[in-house]
């Protein structure tokens, strides 16, 4: 007998829609979503987790459970993205990312029309390939691939604003090379589609090559940079390794990554540092 299909309710389709735009969140983040306590956000997600909709555990140990979303979850919404892929290089990025897509949807960025996430911007790109149809998204950073397609680069955020404009959001945690980060800032200054960029950087270093950059290019009064607190993300602080070692490392026996005694400052809702 052919099992019947799981109802799903507006407020599972709550969660399983953001999961799906992104590579994870924390707990904490999905309970800042749906203005609930870390337990409750853990209750609903573990409901979920039961019909084989998102998977939730620890990515490092010590650090707070991420869940995120699985084929079953994004067949349920009839989703085009495909499976996210936990990068543990990218986690604290990603912690970040989540951070800042909270903060946006929640006006923290100014009053918006659209918040649109890297992976959605990737999708409807490669959608539009397949069509013959332009990018509506990346922007080209003169670069091909061995099989001569244009590699593009996509902001972490692309914020659409009240007044129509368009906003790119960098998290800047590494520093990139000089030459990419060059290439990305020629980039964005020979395309009309994106007003402004904001650059989110986690030392200063790091503020003053993208700064450098963005004068080079020709665009200083287009970039604005921030700079983060040190420890200045809930649940993956900027200035430390992540905890110990890894589920993925454990299960695999590779190396751990060494521990810091960092610190983390006092953080408001937004999980930000103040």
């Amino acid at each position: 007998m052919t099992p019947s299909p799981t109802p799903f309710t507006d407020r599972d389709l709550s969660v399983l829609g953001p999961l799906a735009e992104h590579r994870f969140l924390t707990v904490a983040q999905v309970a800042l979503l749906l203005a609930v306590s870390d337990r409750t956000a853990l209750r609903r997600l573990r409901a979920l987790e039961q019909h084989g909709l998102v998977a939730v555990r620890p990515v490092f140990h010590g650090l707070p459970r991420a869940a995120w979303i699985e084929r079953r979850g994004l067949r349920a919404l009839e989703s085009p993205l495909a499976a996210p892929q936990v990068n543990l290089n990218e986690y604290r990025h990603d912690v970040g990312v989540g951070w800042l897509w909270l903060a946006a949807r929640a006006g923290a960025l100014g009053e918006l029309r659209e918040v649109t996430t890297e992976r959605r911007m990737q999708v409807e790109d490669a959608a539009a390939a397949a069509a013959g149809d332009p990018p509506a998204w990346g922007i080209g950073v003169g670069v091909f691939s061995s099989h001569g397609t244009p590699q593009r680069h996509y902001p972490d955020l692309l914020l659409r604003t009240a007044a129509g404009h368009r906003v790119a959001v960098e998290l800047e945690l590494t520093a990139k090379s000089a030459g990419r980060l060059g290439r990305i800032m020629a980039a964005y200054a020979g395309d009309a589609r994106v007003d402004h960029v904001l650059y989110l950087a986690a030392t200063p270093a790091i503020a003053a090559r993208v700064r450098g950059e963005a004068r080079r290019a020709g665009i200083a009064d287009r970039v604005h940079v921030q700079l983060l607190a040190r420890d200045g993300i809930a649940g993956a602080a900027i200035g430390r390794a992540p905890a110990a070692r890894s589920v993925a490392a454990e299960r695999s026996g590779a190396a751990a990554p060494g521990r810091s005694r960092t610190a983390s400052p006092a953080r408001g809702r937004d999980g930000l540092a103040r």
